[in-house]
């Protein structure tokens, strides 16, 4: 179990990066959703313990996030958002040399998990090729299998399917639900079907604070019977944000698919729905002034 106490950060610059953060988290895949400069990652790295709160604490299996990093360490996988590798060094040779700073001695050992590794992220083939040569998604299937090194029981992945091919995707959502059934697995993300995929608990984070958390199903089905949509020109769209709770929109087929919230129906052109994860997300970064492209 994961607990997290009223984390707080903030940066020489001013910026208050997390505020008051309480969360529980347990075995399992735990989402985090948040626009570009909600906190995620400044929360990432904190549990990471590549930087220490100014407030709070957090500890997983009664280990203290900041008083006992080397021991906390010994039990994280950590994916960032970026992360550096050496360029001319093979994905093998820098799994080896990663294994050994994990604490992992034999020889033959560290052979049989290397391979496994690779195996796993689908890298095996060209275990000998220079990283520098990777793709973007190749570099980050890389990051996954280092990751995993040492069975990690607390494993925190930041935006991990950035520059995955859907088929790539895939492969990595069967693997973090393999291990989530042993492990403590938080996936940083703005990707909401990534977390109504695979996530049965969550939390949506912005401006450095938790804005909701929950069950994932209790949290979708709060939008149950009063989500509504139509398709309209895009000339019409002041006039539909001005008269209605205007959740979200995009562009479709050349119109303008619009997402209302109202307990009745808006009107004759609007449709019911059954509400989504993603009315939930945009619904609350609206409520909270939010700017939902950041």
């Amino acid at each position: 179990m994961l607990h997290i106490d009223n984390l707080g950060k903030t940066y020489s610059n001013g910026v208050q990066a997390l505020q008051g953060v309480n969360l529980n988290i347990s075995t399992g895949m735990f989402g985090l959703l948040g626009p570009n400069g909600a906190g995620k990652s400044s929360l990432m790295r904190t549990l990471a313990t590549l930087q220490d709160p100014d407030q709070g604490r957090a500890t997983f299996a009664g280990i203290d996030v900041v008083e006992n990093k080397n021991q906390l360490r010994r039990q994280l996988g950590y994916l960032p958002q970026y992360f550096g590798v050496y360029p001319k060094i093979s994905p093998a040779e820098m799994l080896n040399h990663l294994a050994v700073l994990k604490g992992i001695r034999g020889a033959r050992e560290r052979k049989a998990l290397v391979r496994h590794l690779l195996e796993q992220v689908n890298l095996w083939q060209v275990r000998h090729k220079a990283l520098d040569t990777f793709s973007g998604g190749m570099k980050q299937r890389f990051g996954i299998a280092q990751a995993l090194i040492g069975n990690p029981r607390l494993i925190i992945v930041d935006e991990p399917t950035a520059g995955l091919d859907p088929k790539e995707r895939k492969r990595f959502h069967d693997l973090l639900s393999e291990l989530s059934e042993e492990a403590v697995v938080i996936l940083s993300t703005h990707i909401v079907d990534d977390v109504a995929d695979l996530c049965a608990n969550m939390a949506i984070m912005g401006n450095g604070k938790i804005l909701k958390q929950g069950d994932t199903d209790t949290v979708i089905g709060e939008m149950a019977d009063c989500v509504w949509r139509c398709q309209v020109d895009k000339q019409q769209m002041p006039r539909l944000a001005a008269e209605h709770d205007v959740i979200r929109s995009h562009l479709c087929r050349g119109k303008v698919e619009v997402h209302v919230r109202s307990a009745v129906s808006p009107g004759t052109e609007f449709t019911p729905i059954p509400g989504d994860l993603e009315d939930v997300y945009f619904a609350i970064l609206k409520a909270n002034n939010i700017d939902n492209e950041a």
